[in-house]
């Protein structure tokens, strides 16, 4: 049996974590989660997952910064999920690395097709 795709989702917003916790297995992938920049770093740096799902507004560092570090070191597919969701963060995400950008609130069945 093969292993499943691992998703590592970033978001200060519990709710989010559960949500993505409950919701994505179903669909075949491991969902891993991190409260915040940095325990998504340390993660990344222990393991690298197959698609990072990045919020940008977090307490201690932001996604955008997380975004601009993955990308000195790897391609690893990025979806920013985001409340934030004027043209200028989508453009500055997407010039940092990002491949992808969903707004908050946001389809299950949108985000599974994007991934």
């Amino acid at each position: 049996m093969s292993k499943q795709p691992v998703i590592l989702v970033v978001d200060d917003e519990p709710q989010i974590l559960r949500a993505m916790s409950a919701s994505l297995p179903a669909s075949g992938y491991e969902v891993r989660t991190a409260q915040g920049g940095a325990d998504a770093l340390d993660q990344i740096s222990k393991e690298m997952p197959d698609l990072i799902i990045l919020d940008l507004v977090m307490p201690d560092i932001t996604g955008l910064e997380v975004c601009r570090r993955v990308r000195e070191f790897s391609t690893v597919p990025i979806i920013v999920l985001s409340a934030k969701g004027s043209e200028r963060d989508k453009i500055t995400a997407l010039d940092l690395g990002a491949d992808d950008y969903v707004t908050k609130p946001f389809s299950l069945d949108e985000l599974l097709a994007r991934i």
